[in-house]
């Protein structure tokens, strides 16, 4: 019911550490390693540096599926390499063309890189944290559990359960068709009946009415009331340099277009000006008409 969900990360740090034990223990066998092609070895340092260098992948599955899963792969892979050293496909046009374009394309991204790193100093995301503090607008958030059925007697028998002194957990455990805990949410984060009521409430209570919305009837138990903060510089740093990259991204290419020479051309032959050329051109032609006036 909620229109955006949180990750359970406590699940993904169990996967995660459970995936580098077994990647321990298998590096401590057969002196690590993985396979032998042809007299060539491959490492399960060498996976784990593969899987490493994939947070999506490691988000998703644990190193030991992934090995599993990627040791043929890898494998064929260098099957590959060996067939294609033998036949000398370097020495080839087409190797030689290809390489010279890989290299273009690196030489421009470890420009830019370079560029942007340069532009994307402590004092910048300092500054643009403390605007994102100046700007901060505190609103009111909740932190709710909720006991999710689909019919109405049922959302007050449970009600008349809690009147009784039952404990809500077990409740939820019992009869809820959805997660009990909601965390931390603002208004516009729910459905507007659900809001409306959880809101409504005071720390420490549940609703004596049950809530009805699209996905069915809600008890609501309110655990904490508060007004939002902004977020510390540790917990938004990669975001803000992030955005300070695509900024710093965009400043380095106008910088090179503004001090560069261009001419670009249509199909027919015939130039194309940019924006920016037919507003210098119109803005000399309105002074050259003031002159004249």
């Amino acid at each position: 019911m909620q229109k955006k969900y949180l990750l359970a990360t406590s699940a993904i740090v169990v996967v995660l550490l459970a995936g580098a034990a077994t990647y321990k223990v298998w590096a401590e066998k057969n002196n690590g390693v993985a396979a032998v092609v042809n007299g060539e070895q491959i490492t399960v340092a060498e996976i784990k540096e593969t899987y490493d260098a994939n947070p999506q992948i490691k988000m998703q599955v644990p190193f030991e599926e992934f090995y599993d899963r990627a040791l043929d792969v890898i494998v064929n892979g260098k099957l590959a390499l060996q067939a294609a050293t033998k036949a000398n496909v370097q020495a080839s046009s087409q190797y030689q063309k290809e390489l010279a374009k890989m290299q273009e394309d690196l030489a421009r991204k470890v420009y830019i890189d370079q560029q942007v790193e340069a532009k994307i100093t402590d004092e910048e995301v300092v500054k643009f944290y403390d605007e994102y503090v100046k700007n901060f607008k505190s609103v009111k958030e909740v932190k709710a559990k909720h006991i999710l059925v689909d019919t109405k007697d049922l959302a007050k028998e449970i009600i008349t359960k809690l009147d009784k002194n039952e404990k809500f957990d077990n409740l939820a455990r019992e009869y809820s068709k959805d997660q009990s805990d909601l965390g931390y949410f603002t208004e516009e984060m729910m459905v507007p009946e659900f809001s409306a009521a959880a809101f409504a409430m005071e720390k420490g209570t549940y609703s004596k009415e049950p809530v009805k919305t699209e996905f069915g009837y809600h008890v609501i138990l309110v655990e904490d009331v508060r007004d939002t903060k902004p977020l510390e510089l540790a917990v938004i740093e990669a975001q803000i340099k992030a955005s300070l990259a695509q900024k710093a991204v965009d400043e380095v290419v106008a910088d090179l277009r503004n001090n560069a020479q261009i001419e670009k051309f249509d199909l027919k032959g015939k130039r194309i000006r940019d924006e920016s050329e037919k507003d210098k051109l119109m803005k000399a032609l309105n002074e050259a008409k003031k002159e004249v006036q």
